[in-house]
């Protein structure tokens, strides 16, 4: 059945895909093909409906959690073919996100890290154009529902942003810097990207530093810069953003900029030398013909190698989000590439 652009949008307005929607987009899977080097792996399985895609390997395995009703998540042994995990994450919406945030219906962008001993998985509640948002906290100790121990448990809010505010408190990145010191960035549009320190032993904001630093910012009408993701790599911090526009199907122009800095605090600076904090990045992801809007990213390392992880609208099946995975490059000056296709 072919969706077209109105039926994807209508479905897919705030990213609240219904489980019609879902049966039906899911029946499009592509099946898998040889991958030369350096390019996007052939993915199959249940590789539709992935929007805001975080990544973790956990034993011989690995774990995509994405936005969607109650946190959906997704499991794969070789990165190639990729089946739905039943249930979701939660059983029902977080009682502190339906008190705080009103209308709020699906969980956007969660993030997962392990630290501490067991694995936390951040995620965002809010509503479309709206900064009256914010981040709560899950934690199990196994990725693995058919494991001894699994069960996620909510930890409530980290933080929250209202109107009054002039950042928005959604797509979270748990970052462990290179002294062990744990931090939580975050941001969509306003002001845009934002970091605070993060209690190593609780997961929820240190109480010894309150600072909210700033990381990236735009300039533009639309301030329009969200879902950053950090990685440590060489001399550098590398701070991963979208700029532009999502959910729009096919006519998305997100994109993912990068840039790097010494410090996980900043300033982050492009490969032209402007700050991040001054509207800079440098272009890592490209639309092609059937791949439109490319963004909202997360890494996974495994060694030396890395992939960007992360979703584009299928221009083949009237714009539905994608999961894609690609080789994670880096040319001789250390800055990261892909090759799109």
């Amino acid at each position: 059945m072919k969706i077209n652009r109105r039926q994807f949008l209508r479905s897919a307005a705030l990213l609240g895909f219904s489980s019609a929607f879902v049966r039906s987009t899911f029946a499009q899977d592509a099946t898998a093909t040889p991958t030369p080097e350096g390019m996007p792996l052939q993915l199959s399985g249940k590789v539709r409906d992935v929007h805001d895609p975080v990544i973790m390997k956990h034993g011989d395995a690995y774990y995509i959690y994405h936005t969607g009703p109650r946190i959906p998540h997704r499991v794969s042994k070789d990165l190639l073919e990729w089946t739905v995990l039943v249930p979701n994450v939660f059983k029902d919406t977080p009682r502190w996100a339906i008190e705080s945030i009103k209308g709020v219906t699906n969980l956007w962008a969660p993030d997962i890290s392990f630290f501490n001993d067991k694995y936390h998985l951040y995620y965002s509640a809010s509503t479309f154009g709206s900064n009256i948002s914010g981040i709560g906290l899950a934690t199990n100790v196994t990725l693995n529902p058919e494991e001894e121990g699994y069960a996620w448990e909510d930890q409530g809010p980290v933080i929250l942003s209202d109107k009054s505010d002039n950042y928005n408190c959604i797509d979270p990145n748990l970052v462990v810097d290179q002294d062990g010191q744990t931090w939580l960035a975050f941001g969509s549009f306003w002001s845009g990207i934002k970091m605070r320190r993060i209690d190593y032993a609780t997961g929820q904001l240190s109480e010894e530093d309150t600072t909210l630093y700033s990381l990236a910012q735009r300039f533009t009408d639309s301030g329009s810069v969200e879902a950053p993701f950090i990685i440590h790599k060489g001399d550098y911090y590398y701070l991963f953003v979208s700029f532009d526009a999502c959910c729009q199907g096919t006519a998305s122009t997100y994109r993912v900029m990068v840039g790097r800095s010494e410090s996980v605090l900043g300033p982050y600076i492009d490969r032209d030398g402007v700050e991040m904090l001054q509207g800079g990045g440098t272009q890592v992801t490209f639309p092609t013909s059937r791949w439109r809007g490319p963004g909202h990213n997360s890494v996974l390392i495994e060694g030396d190698k890395e992939w960007l992880v992360y979703h584009s609208y299928d221009a083949q099946v009237g714009g539905i989000p994608t999961l894609r995975i690609t080789p994670l490059q880096w040319d001789n000056e250390g800055w990261p590439f892909i090759t799109e296709a």
